[in-house]
């Protein structure tokens, strides 16, 4: 009985590494987002830490337009962040959990 005890937590401690490895990728992990027309491009990376904004200098005259483009484009790329982000923790964290039946956490 012990012996399955240490087992799984020797399986959980490799999967709390994996998961601390696939936070550091994912700083890595670069995401862009450009508005429909071109005037304002946001890079973060996967783990949603803005990198770089680029902004078209026609909207620095209109502070409203400047900021409803920001808004826009930067929800958009932290959808898209977060979607890598959360498929790929789901993956490391999957990995390391045994079959449990019941006990789908992560599909």
């Amino acid at each position: 009985m012990f012996g399955d005890l240490s087992g799984m937590m020797h399986k959980l401690k490799e999967t709390q590494q994996k998961v601390e490895e696939t936070k550091t990728r994912l700083n890595t992990v670069l995401v862009d987002e450009v508005a429909a027309d071109g005037k304002i491009k946001i890079t973060l990376t996967a783990n949603r830490e803005i990198k770089a904004i680029s902004i078209d200098p026609s909207l620095l005259s209109d502070a409203e337009e400047l900021e409803d483009y920001l808004i826009l484009t930067l929800n958009k790329a932290i959808e898209k962040a977060t979607k890598i982000n959360e498929n790929e923790m789901a993956i490391a964290a999957k990995s390391g959990i045994p079959n449990i039946p019941g006990m789908d956490l992560f599909k």
